[in-house]
């Protein structure tokens, strides 16, 4: 079976419908244009198809921005469903055997970020063919590369096993070797850009707001730090210097506010609370917490942080994840007292020295152990990364009590299930 996504067909009802018929050969192509082999055949094509990865990934309720932050911040108890009309959003609230593998939520996750990977590929198997210039060529596998990290770690962060290709009865590997390989990609597209620098011919195609190098960094440092792979992790931490975000326009609207704080239809938080038991929770002086958690009459809690109006950018990362990242590396390899300094610049951070105002302008804050750090650690990036996407994957990592979350991973949609002989067992929670 093919799976037909047409470029044009962006609703949530056409989109799932399109996503529920695919299979796990993952072939993605347009019945009404040209054949794949066609559609890449020039720079521009390519160009085009590398910068709509940005769309598939950041637009709309078949995004993964939308599907990530809704699964995780559901799971985590940071978030709850509003209106069970929302059946899909419900069966996430709800947990465990609830979400069922024709989720159309974990569907589409699972679909978007197969295509992404799909046409990634497409993109840097064909380059070298395509494009001669070798500054406009390291740009365009640069920018691929993002998008198929993303993809990488997002199914990673989900999902036990990760598909290893593309093709017929596809192999799996571990969700642990799913984030490596994203780093892998990375570093390819680092090698490329290393040996020849981004030519601005290309950056003048991608849409504003990306930091191609910067934001490779700082994606490798996240994949390896929940990899384990610490060094790698702070080496690449350390080289962020600049932030890159998701931009939008009244065409394509930031998909959280769009859907779900300018309808209160979906979900909202919870409380203030954001989803952290009692001896974990925010300090009431903590500066994040109006940031991200709006206050009114009804609900008393609604969605606030990155997700206000409708043309508001979306950070891919932050500041304070890269600090956190470096914290916890140093916590992990047994150094508590880099670990607490790097702690700190976040805890001690004020709203107006950061890049998104993102602070909390708190006292330090004070651990004697590693595992205290590493507590505390955990506290500040739920508080800080807030409704980030990451939070069902902290808790892992940092192995919290699973009554703190109501499913540890996804079942595998249905739509692989049904054809791919090679597919691991649903996890039990």
């Amino acid at each position: 079976m093919k799976m037909y996504l047409n470029k044009y067909s962006r609703s949530f009802l056409a989109g799932m419908l399109l996503l529920v018929a695919a299979s796990c050969k993952k072939e993605y192509t347009d019945p009404s244009g040209p054949a794949s082999d066609d559609a890449i055949s020039t720079a521009n094509a390519l160009t085009d198809v590398a910068v709509g990865l940005q769309n598939w990934y950041s637009a709309n309720r078949t995004s993964t921005v939308y599907t990530s932050i809704a699964t995780a911040s559901l799971l985590t108890r940071g978030t709850y469903v509003v209106n069970a009309g929302n059946a899909d959003e419900g069966q996430l609230n709800t947990g465990a055997a609830a979400v069922q593998n024709t989720n159309a939520v974990v569907t589409g996750m699972w679909a978007v970020s197969n295509k992404i990977i799909f046409d990634a590929n497409r993109v840097l198997n064909a380059v070298d063919d395509v494009i001669p210039e070798q500054g406009y060529a390291s740009g365009v596998i640069a920018y691929a590369s993002i998008f198929k990290a993303l993809a990488l770690g997002n199914i990673a962060m989900f999902w036990t096993h990760v598909p290893d290709t593309t093709g017929i009865d596809v192999p799996f590997i571990t969700s642990q070797e799913g984030y490596r390989k994203a780093v892998r990609v990375i570093d390819n597209a680092l090698n490329v850009v290393n040996a020849n620098a981004i030519s601005a011919g290309f950056k003048a195609n991608v849409p504003a707001g990306i930091d191609i190098v910067n934001t490779l960094y700082a994606l490798k440092a996240r994949y390896a730090l929940f990899a384990g792979d610490y060094d790698i992790a702070m080496a690449a931490a350390n080289q962020v210097k600049v932030y890159s975000t998701f931009n939008y326009n009244t065409l394509f609207t930031n998909p959280i506010f769009t859907l779900v704080t300018a309808t209160n239809n979906i979900y909202q938080v919870v409380d203030s609370a954001m989803g952290l038991p009692v001896g974990l929770q925010p300090d009431l002086a903590d500066k994040r917490v109006p940031f991200y958690v709006g206050s009114g009459a009804n609900p008393r809690f609604r969605v606030k942080g990155f997700f206000t109006a409708t043309t508001q950018s979306i950070p891919i990362y932050l500041p304070g994840e890269m600090i956190l990242i470096k914290a916890e590396c140093y916590a992990r390899k047994d150094d508590i007292t880099n670990g607490l300094i790097e702690l700190n610049k976040v805890v001690t951070k004020a709203p107006a020295a950061d890049t998104f105002g993102v602070g909390a302008g708190l006292p330090g804050e004070v651990a004697a152990t590693k595992d205290a750090l590493l507590t505390l650690i955990y506290k500040h990036r739920q508080i800080e990364l807030f409704m980030g996407g990451m939070a069902l994957e902290d808790q892992r990592r940092f192995e919290r009590p699973v009554a703190e979350r109501k499913r540890t991973w996804l079942p595998f949609p249905f739509v692989e299930r049904n054809d791919n002989s090679n597919i691991p067992d649903d996890p039990a929670f």
